[in-house]
C-alpha cells in the first residue's frame, strides 16, 4: 500500500493482520522528530480548516449539524451515528476515518489516524463499524479496524483490531466479558 500525502510516497510498512500492516511510514527529516515536518504532509489552509471543524464539533450538540462539518472534512460518517461533546478527530488526516451507520463515540474520545514519532510519520486509516459502542475518553489509534457490533469500555486504549460484537476494555484493550 503506497499512498502520498503532500507529494511525499509512504514506504509500506510489512506485518502481520494488525493494524501496523496498514499503516504508511514516512521518515522523519534529519536531526528533526516528525512533528516539526507535519507541514510536509499536510498544506497549512487544510490543517487550519480541519483544526477549526474538528474543535467547532467538541462542543456542538446538535448531531445532524455535527456530521455534516465532519463530511466537509472527508471523515466518513453513517446515518444516526453520535459522537459525544469533547470528542476529538484526528486534525491532519480525517480523511482516513469512517464511522459507521448507528455508532456511538462517547465523551473526550479520540480517534487517530497519524502517530508522529521521533523517528517518523505513521498514517493509518480507521474504521469504526456499524451499531459500535465506544465509551468515553477512549484512544483510538490509527490502523485500527473496531468491527461491527463491537463495544469498547470508557478509558481504553485501542491499539490493535477488535472483532465484530467483541467487548473489549482497558490499557491496551483486551476481550472483556463475552461477545454479543
Amino acid at each position: 500500500m503506497n499512498e502520498t500525502h503532500g507529494g511525499n510516497t509512504a514506504v509500506p510498512r510489512p506485518g502481520p493482520r494488525d493494524r501496523t500492516a496498514r499503516l504508511s511510514v514516512y521518515p522523519a527529516p534529519p536531526g528533526v522528530n516528525s512533528l516539526w515536518a507535519w507541514r510536509q504532509r499536510v498544506p497549512l489552509w487544510r490543517a487550519a480548516r480541519n483544526f477549526i471543524v474538528v474543535y467547532a464539533c467538541r462542543y456542538l450538540p446538535f448531531l445532524t449539524w455535527k456530521n455534516a462539518l465532519y463530511r466537509t472534512i472527508g471523515i466518513g460518517v453513517g446515518k444516526t451515528t453520535a459522537v459525544g461533546l469533547g470528542a476529538t478527530m484526528d486534525v491532519f488526516f480525517p480523511q482516513l476515518i469512517s464511522l459507521g451507520d448507528n455508532s456511538i463515540v462517547g465523551y473526550n474520545s479520540v480517534i487517530l489516524a497519524h502517530e508522529f514519532l521521533v523517528g517518523e510519520l505513521r498514517t493509518g486509516p480507521v474504521s469504526v463499524g456499524r451499531g459500535v459502542m465506544i465509551g468515553a475518553n477512549v484512544t483510538v489509534l490509527p490502523g485500527v479496524t473496531i468491527g461491527d457490533g463491537a463495544t469498547v469500555s470508557a478509558c481504553s486504549l485501542v491499539n490493535t483490531d477488535v472483532p465484530p460484537g467483541a467487548r473489549v476494555g482497558g490499557v491496551p484493550a483486551r476481550p472483556i466479558g463475552e461477545s454479543r
